[in-house]
């Protein structure tokens, strides 16, 4: 059976390919650290390093034992992790992604529902881009997902949580700004901060907005992130449209208004996740995402 703290070592020494300085991250000096490595090579029946005066390589076998000696240490502190949850009286946790817009409004109002609702599970939270979270989901390595609806072919699951409309973000000194509710002709000529095309459900969109209603905006700059471009409308750099829930953000020179639209033009935000995923906890979340609980917060 393998020695950990002879695995631990090899992987120091795998990762420095020194063994001055691997001794040195675990907190030890060189002669027992050459002494594990030794008694394991001795246990394995084979030479995991190859040694001169100048420099340390590993073997080919090395190599090979070097990926199963990781997983073998990120399952031991898997198992320390479990185990303390439990003393904790955690259920396990469950890896949830999100795109930054759900911060605005929606995640807030979830993790305060979870934590009051299922205090047994822990929420491992990742931010990801619509696209990263369907590649990580097909993967395994995300149990759920808060992202724009999901374009293309795909096999994922998806509920919408969230239909916000879409506003007009205007810096406070701006003439508009003093309209309770601008039409989008007011928009000609004006510049406009659009969402670039990287940000491809919004960008498309508010394309089809201005097409539909035959409005040519004057793009001045594209952005990804919402955030960034509130920073440039508080700056006076020009107007966008947003999502409302982005109003929630703090900027003192940016004034929201609704716009007087001939037909309505919705954002939508789904939870996305696979029907393989086998974590036992997802069905309750999933549960927990659909409740009235989280809805009646984000309203």
């Amino acid at each position: 059976m393998l020695d950990m703290v002879q695995v631990k070592s090899f992987v120091a020494v795998a990762s420095e390919l020194n063994f001055s300085r691997a001794a040195r991250q675990l907190n030890m000096t060189q002669p027992p650290l050459s002494r594990q490595i030794r008694l394991l090579e001795q246990q394995l029946d084979v030479t995991l390093f190859e040694r001169n005066s100048r420099r340390v390589t590993l073997t080919p076998a090395g190599l090979a034992f070097l990926a199963e000696a990781q997983k073998l240490l990120a399952q031991g502190d898997a198992a320390i992790t479990a185990t303390r949850r439990a003393a904790r009286g955690s259920a396990g946790s469950i890896r949830i992604a999100f795109v930054g817009a759900a911060t605005y409004g929606f995640l807030p109002h979830f993790i305060s529902a979870a934590r009051t609702l299922t205090p047994q599970i822990e929420l491992d939270l990742v931010q990801m881009e619509t696209a990263e979270q369907l590649q990580a989901i097909n993967r395994g390595d995300v149990d759920l997902g808060f992202s724009r609806p999901l374009s293309g072919t795909h096999q994922l699951q998806s509920l919408c949580v969230v239909r916000e409309p879409m506003m007009l973000a205007i810096p406070r000194a701006h003439p508009l700004a003093s309209r309770r509710r601008p039409t989008l002709e007011a928009l000609n000529g004006e510049p406009i901060i659009m969402f670039s095309p990287q940000a491809r459900y919004l960008h498309e969109k508010l394309a089809a907005l201005m097409t539909d209603n035959n409005i040519t905006p004057h793009i001045v700059q594209s952005m990804t992130h919402s955030q960034a471009i509130l920073s440039l409308v508080s700056a006076g750099i020009g107007l966008a449209i947003v999502p409302a829930a982005t109003r929630h953000a703090c900027f003192d020179n940016v004034v929201f208004r609704p716009l007087d639209l001939r037909q309505e033009c919705i954002a939508e935000l789904h939870a996305i996740w696979s029907s393989e995923n086998r974590n036992p906890l997802l069905p309750e979340i999933r549960a927990l995402v659909g409740s009235s609980a989280v809805r009646d917060l984000s309203s």
